[in-house]
């Protein structure tokens, strides 16, 4: 065989296998994920609630970034205060409808790689029914095989921030802080079988 052409189709193999590189579905643990919120009250104090039960897939391509994405369904049931009256107050018409509107959801709609394990995540949220886009601050933790699953897994923090009256929740406002700021942590796995 000539060596040349043998190299050529090496090469040629190797590019190939690198640009049909699809990325990784890791399925959001919804053990190890949570997205906690805080809002002003009355200027007093700063409460916080935090969403829990949290579904979704974070799709991570290493060599190309832009190619990764979020997806990511919150469902209002989930929502604590710890003070039942104010969960049961914040479920209602006044605030999110979660009869009406049982879950809130993430779609991105870009990524982008800052350097030092940071990215900016640009997605569209959406709150009963009405979506805006927002962006998450996100930081990638840890990447690789879990010391006790053995699953390849993956760690990110985000914050973010935005007006709750831009989502139709914009009970008190102003006595009640209109700037919602949320801080999210999760952990995600690739299925077993992948």
């Amino acid at each position: 065989m000539n060596f040349k052409a043998f190299t050529l189709g090496l090469a040629i193999a190797s590019v190939t296998a690198v640009s049909v590189a699809k990325p990784v579905d890791y399925k959001i643990d919804p053990t190890h994920t949570a997205t906690v919120f805080n809002w002003n009250h009355f200027g007093f104090s700063t409460p916080s609630a935090n969403f829990s039960d949290i579904q979704g897939t974070i799709s991570v391509d290493n060599a190309k970034p832009a190619n990764s994405s979020v997806n990511v369904t919150i469902p209002l049931a989930s929502l604590n205060t710890n003070v039942k009256a104010l969960d049961d107050h914040l479920k209602t018409a006044d605030f999110f409808d979660a009869a009406k509107y049982p879950n809130i959801t993430f779609k991105s709609t870009k990524v982008q790689a800052l350097g030092n394990s940071k990215y900016k995540i640009t997605g569209n949220l959406t709150v009963k029914d009405v979506t805006k886009p927002v962006v998450l601050d996100a930081v990638l933790n840890k990447q690789g095989e879990h010391p006790m699953t053995k699953a390849q897994s993956i760690g990110f923090n985000a914050t973010t921030s935005f007006d709750r009256s831009a989502f139709g929740v914009g009970g008190y406002v102003p006595n009640v802080g209109d700037k919602i700021t949320v801080n999210i942590t999760t952990e995600a796995s690739v299925a077993a079988d992948k």
